[in-house]
This record gives structure tokens, sequence and C-alpha cells, in this order.
């Protein structure tokens, strides 16, 4: 692998060790701290509240700046310093405003780092994505385990190390080549309405955000309801290592399925094995069962992610890639972390844990079935306009 796309294979380590500490481990930091079911759901539904409102910002200003590395590295380090924040305070609404700060600039590294790559990787003709976001895949597995062992007794490290690891990412970001904002110097400005015009694309993202709300309550009360069964922070940091190895198949493969299927068909496959994978969850009633389930996630989020990326990067002009991406985060990983997050915790304390992952699992099914006909209208519509533009 030539050396400046290693530095992004690192760069999606790190990054990616740092979300298994700072994503799996802070509902736990908060239950730690004393907050009920509801008000963890408050404090991490209130963050995707403020990605509504960033990423539109940030993806704008990078198609706009003379380099989208620049605002990467904004992002890290004002996400590092926030993250320092946490320890100082458990008073409710301090943390909810902290949580603001912290989401405004962090949210956005995903899909800003994924427009770096996947441009980086387009001008030099080679490279798979998949293969680079691999090395997230094995960062996630690794620090789940680690930070496993080590929250049993200090979870309150948990911030500290989270800003570690972004301080090693920016030193990694710093050896990018630099990606231009195409905005820049294009004499026409485009306008982010002109992607909501793209009907398939927002068909195609319409599907995410349904899966990604279940995905969302997932992410908010899996490690809770872990612990409720009977399991520990030792053995909820190795279900996260089974979840995360799960992603390596359609890592390695991806390449081959985007050339052989649909987005739409890769889509809602992903959805049905998120149904599947949500119903198991409600008649489990052991922690050790949970385990092999996980194996399913490699079935659904990495499968979400990497094949909206690459659609959006295929989809989109160049002057609205970094948009592009961010609009797919506002939706799927804002609005959807939202209602997956703030319902999810309410519903929680009205019908418990194990009955809201059995909905979940009725609102995929239900979403496969929909979108599948609506796609299907969408391909007939397409073809009927192609035939009579032929004649």
């Amino acid at each position: 692998m030539p050396v400046n796309l290693v530095y992004f294979l690192l760069f999606y380590f790190f990054f990616y060790m740092g979300n298994a500490v700072y994503g799996t481990f802070i509902p736990l930091y908060f239950q730690h701290a004393g907050f009920t079911q509801s008000q963890i759901g408050t404090l991490l539904g209130l963050g995707p509240l403020i990605a509504v409102l960033a990423q539109p910002f940030w993806g704008l200003l990078s198609d706009r700046a003379k380099t989208k590395n620049s605002i990467l590295i904004l992002l890290l380090i004002c996400t590092g310093l926030s993250s320092l924040l946490y320890p100082l305070t458990s008073q409710f609404t301090l943390l909810l405003l902290i949580i603001c700060v912290f989401t405004f600039f962090q949210s956005s590294i995903f899909p800003l780092s994924d427009a770096v790559t996947l441009e980086a990787l387009d001008k030099r003709g080679r490279g798979d994505f998949s293969r680079i976001r691999l090395g997230g895949t094995v960062g996630f597995a690794i620090m789940s385990i680690l930070f496993g062992i080590l929250a049993e007794k200090r979870i309150d490290l948990l911030f500290g190390v989270y800003a570690a690891l972004l301080a090693i990412c920016l030193l990694l970001v710093l050896r990018f080549p630099a990606i231009e904002g195409h905005q820049t110097r294009s004499r026409q400005r485009m306008s982010v309405w002109a992607l909501m015009r793209n009907r398939k694309l927002m068909l195609c993202i319409g599907a995410n955000f349904v899966f990604q709300v279940t995905l969302g309550y997932y992410y908010a009360f899996f490690p809770l309801y872990f612990k409720e069964m009977g399991g520990d922070s030792a053995w909820l940091g190795w279900s996260m290592v089974i979840s995360s190895l799960s992603e390596v198949p359609f890592l390695l493969l991806s390449s081959r399925i985007f050339k052989r299927f649909r987005t739409w068909h890769i889509l809602l496959a992903a959805g049905a094995a998120a149904a599947l994978r949500w119903y198991l969850f409600s008649v489990i009633h052991s922690p050790v069962w949970l385990l092999p389930t996980q194996a399913l996630h490699g079935l659904i989020f990495i499968v979400l992610t990497v094949t909206m990326a690459n659609f959006i990067n295929k989809e989109v002009p160049n002057e609205l890639k970094a948009s592009g991406q961010t609009l797919n985060g506002l939706i799927t990983m804002g609005l959807a972390r939202i209602i997956g997050s703030l319902v999810g915790g309410v519903g929680s304390e009205a019908f418990g844990m194990r009955s809201m992952f059995f909905y979940n699992s009725l609102a995929a099914v239900f979403c496969v079935l929909v979108f599948a006909l609506v796609f299907r209208s969408q391909e007939r519509k397409e073809a009927a306009d192609s035939r009579h533009a032929a004649v």
C-alpha cells in the first residue's frame, strides 16, 4: 500500500478506537453518574439534534474551503478539547451544554473524513475504500477489549483516552494529501438543495434513515440492556469485538458486491438483517447468547455506511461531495439518533428495553417492505422514461 494511503488506514484505525471508547461506554458513564434511562436518552439524543444543525454548516464550509483537510483538522482539535470538559461536572444541565459543544464538532468528522478519503482514492485511481475502512474495524475491536477491561475500575478515564486518540488522528491528517474544496475556484456556487432534487439519492437516504433509527436505539441502550441481563463491562467489550470483526467479510468483498447488486438491494438486505437482530435481542434472556447475535452487526452498520458513502461519492457532483456526505450524516446520524435515543429512552421506561427491541424489529421489517415497493416503482418509472426518450 502506498505510504500516503497508509496514513488513511492508520487514521481510521485510531479514530474508530476512539469511537469504541466514547460510543460504547458513554451510556455506562452516565449510568455511573446516577442518571435515569430517560435522562440518558435525553443526553444521548441532544447530541444528534446539534448534529442536524452543524453538519450542513461544516459540509458547505468544507466544499468552499481552500482544502477540506483544514476543516477536518479544526474539527479534530475542537472535539478533543471539548471531550475533556465532561469530567468537570455531573450536573445534568451542564452536561447537556457540553454535549452540544462536543457534538457540534464531532458529528461531522465521520462524513468529512470519508469525503476526503474517497476523493484522495479517486485522484490516484487506486485503492479500495473498504480496505481503508477495515483499519477502523480492527481499531474498534482492539479498543473494545482494552477499554472494556479498564472500564471495570476506571470508566472516568474515558475522556482522556478519547482525546489522546484524536490527537494521534490529528497528526495523521497532517500527512494527508491536500483535498481542495471544489467550490473555491468554481464560479458556480451550488446549493445543498440540489441534492434534495435527486430522487434516487433521497430514497436511499430515507431507507438508511429508518434503519439508523433502530441502530440509534441500539447504541444508546444496548450497553445498559447487556448489563441489566447480568453482563459486565469486560464482556460488553468482547461483545463489541464480535460486532466489529463481523464487519471484515463485507469490507473485503464490498467491491464485488457493489458490482453485482444495486444500491437499494444492499440497503434493504441490511435492513432485513437488522430486523432479525432486534428480534433475537427481544427473545434472548442471557447475556452469553447475546454475544453470537452481535455477529449480525457486520450485515448492518458497516453495510449501510460504506454503501452510502460510495454511492454519494459517485452520485453527486464534485462541488457537493462533502455536503452530500454530511447531508447523509445529518439525516442518518443526526435525526435518526435523536429519535432512537429520545424516543427510545421514554419507551424503555414505559415498556422496557426488551419490548423496545421488538418494536425496532417491526419497524425494520415495515421499512424493508415499503421501500422495496417504492424502489421497484422508481425503477419501472425510469425504464419507462428511457423507452419514451429513445422513441
